[in-house]
């Protein structure tokens, strides 16, 4: 359970960093000095630790226990390790199955849990040195 608590301190740090990312391209890009990269071209990564990419559909969600899909890929990681749903003491998501950890386009399933209500909570994906984040809503 040790590693599990290190493992989500990881993921929620790396969050944290894609969040001070979304706010750095936010202010570079309202500059108009030019000496900026012009991120709406592509040019601007995220932090090295967090360039994975995750996508959950359908999203939001409207029933509880309803199968959702997870993809992405690992942005120069190795490839998928874990997917995370929620907290571990509040899961969004169970019976978590990793069905293809390709670095290049990664596949997982998994289910609402049971006990989930209206709201929004994130989900986490480990791709062994890059992690990704997004939001999952939730209307059931």
């Amino acid at each position: 359970m040790a590693k599990a608590g290190r493992v989500i301190g990881g993921l929620v740090g790396a969050a944290g960093l894609i969040a001070i990312g979304v706010v750095g391209t936010a202010s570079a890009s309202a500059d108009t000095s030019g000496s900026t990269q012009d991120v709406s071209k592509g040019h601007h990564q995220p932090p090295k630790g967090a360039r994975a990419t995750v996508r959950v559909s359908p999203n939001p969600t409207t029933e509880r226990g309803q199968e959702v899909t997870i993809t992405g890929d690992c942005g120069g990681g190795p490839g998928l390790k874990a997917v995370i749903g929620g907290f571990p003491d509040k899961p969004a998501l169970v019976n978590i199955r990793i069905l293809k950890d390709d670095p290049k386009a990664f596949l997982a399933k998994a289910n609402l849990a049971p006990h989930i209500g209206n709201g929004v909570g994130p989900v986490f994906v480990d791709c062994g040195g890059e992690v990704g984040v997004t939001l999952l809503v939730t209307h059931v």
